[in-house]
């Protein structure tokens, strides 16, 4: 079924746009101490940049999922162990700020150190995705 209404263009910018203004709240988030918040964001800053990825190789709407491995395979992307591990690790950032029984350890996880390692590696992966779009 072709949907006239669809312009790809359009919906990779709206995924895009997103994601930029998540990675600056991310920043934000952390330099005003609310590290899990900071992570929280992170995801959705990642979750966005792979569904522009989706949008731009599917050609398609995205899926309405989470999981930042299962958006990454449904697209088709290709990973490595490690980038797999961190997707993995970066998708519970969603579900432990979500949900009150996961907050405070969670909280306690996430140092300065810990939310900075995890900046780092969210920003690479950021800019590794952006190369491919």
């Amino acid at each position: 079924m072709e949907n006239n209404d669809f312009n790809k263009d359009q919906v990779i910018k709206y995924w895009m746009d997103g994601s930029e203004d998540d990675f600056g709240t991310m920043i934000a988030m952390f330099k005003s101490n609310r590290y899990s918040w900071a992570l929280f964001i992170g995801h959705l800053m990642m979750e966005k940049l792979l569904k522009a990825y989706f949008v731009k190789v599917k050609s398609d709407y995205p899926p309405y999922i989470h999981n930042l491995l299962r958006l990454a395979e449904k697209a088709d992307l290709e990973l490595t162990d490690d980038i797999r591990e961190q997707l993995l690790t970066i998708t519970a950032f969603n579900i432990n700020v979500r949900y009150d029984d996961y907050k405070m350890s969670f909280k306690k996880q996430c140092t300065p150190e810990y939310t900075l390692e995890w900046i780092n590696k969210l920003t690479e992966l950021r800019r590794w995705i952006k190369t491919l779009l």
